[in-house]
């Protein structure tokens, strides 16, 4: 882990928003107030913010990287991305395209997270069958790894027509896109993500992040195999800030009952609990507290991979604006530096020990 290249950046998947007294607002609205946290974290000087792509009506951001474009035109600093381009029912030269153009109205702060996505709508939205659900994210993911090289593409598969010596515009100034490859903890994906010379982000949405640190030490390794530098890896997770772990908790979990209730049934998990949402506060992937108390989580979970970026997902259900924009500003003001000076710290004794 490089301390002095830590990054933190925000997620959101545009979660449908309440106003202050609990009533919907419209997804026009949500859009909206997606745009304001953006140009708060810029302003506030956080590094990445990413937004993920849905196709549900608890989410309002289905085409993330048009907010993108939106939100480049009002941020001065802050690296514009996904999480996650839903890449296997999408096509990678419009990706590009549109990647392409966000970074030439944010003078080159563009970022490509692809991934398959933790949602199957797109499939039957955009008539792709889910049984190619594999085929495609394999095939469309080498073939942006081709594209994002800005040279003539010569590209071959099963899944779509192949590209023939074909120039593919707008080349961007600087010359490439950064891509990183999301993953939930499969050691084929950590592999193909270190063979594509792409760098990985975790979900780590439950348990102990601990748990993943495997994973972390075999896409290094991979790396090693493949004859690529070490890149760093960074760590997807959710949770909330308040001044107290009570008033946190207290407006996190409604609205966290709500989101995870849907899918839960959906999915066939059953009711979520309070009882499992408390467990993962206190031991689990999941930060909500004061500052200190998802500081010092999030220091746990950064040196345990070894990850040297985190990203904090700090929209989860239908919370409103209000409330989402004192934890973004509680995490860039606060947490951020205890952060850096816990990670700091145990470098520090660490070395100390060693003498």
């Amino acid at each position: 882990m490089d301390l002095d290249n830590l990054k933190f950046g925000l997620d959101t998947f545009g979660d449908t928003q309440n106003d202050d007294l609990g009533a919907p607002i419209s997804a026009a609205a949500t859009i909206r107030n997606v745009v304001e946290q953006a140009v708060l974290a810029d302003q506030l000087g956080l590094d990445h913010f990413s937004i993920g792509e849905h196709h549900r009506d608890d989410f309002a951001i289905s085409s993330p990287d048009t907010v993108l474009a939106g939100i480049a035109t009002r941020t001065k600093a802050i690296t514009l991305g996904t999480g996650v381009t839903v890449l296997s029912s999408d096509d990678p030269v419009r990706v590009y395209q549109r990647f392409a153009t966000i970074d030439a109205l944010s003078n080159g702060r563009a970022e490509i997270t692809a991934g398959r996505g933790s949602f199957i709508e797109s499939f039957p939205l955009f008539g792709y069958e889910l049984s190619d659900y594999g085929a495609l994210f394999e095939e469309k993911l080498e073939l942006l790894v081709e594209i994002l090289k800005e040279n003539a593409v010569n590209w071959s598969g099963t899944m779509r027509a192949p590209l023939i010596n074909q120039e593919i515009y707008p080349k961007t100034e600087r010359g490439s896109i950064p891509l990183r490859v999301g993953v939930g903890g499969t050691p084929e994906s950590v592999v193909r993500a270190a063979r594509l010379n792409a760098k990985l982000a975790i979900a780590i949405i439950g348990g102990d992040p601990a748990r993943f640190a495997p994973f972390a030490d075999l896409y290094r390794s991979s790396m090693n195999e493949f004859g690529h530098p070490i890149r760093p890896i960074s760590i997807h997770s959710p949770g909330h800030i308040a001044a107290s772990q009570e008033i946190a908790i207290e407006e996190l979990w409604p609205h966290y009952q709500v989101m995870f209730g849907r899918i839960g049934r959906e999915r066939g998990w059953g009711q979520v609990t309070k009882e499992h949402f408390i467990n993962e506060v206190k031991y689990g992937s999941f930060y909500v507290g004061t500052p200190e108390q998802v500081a010092r989580k999030i220091a746990y979970a950064m040196k345990s991979i070894g990850a040297e970026r985190f990203d904090f997902k700090y929209s989860n259900g239908p919370m409103a604006h209000s409330k989402l924009m004192n934890s973004i500003e509680l995490f860039a003001t606060k947490v951020v530096p205890m952060v850096k000076e816990i990670l700091s710290a145990d470098r520090a004794a660490s070395i100390a020990a060693s003498r």
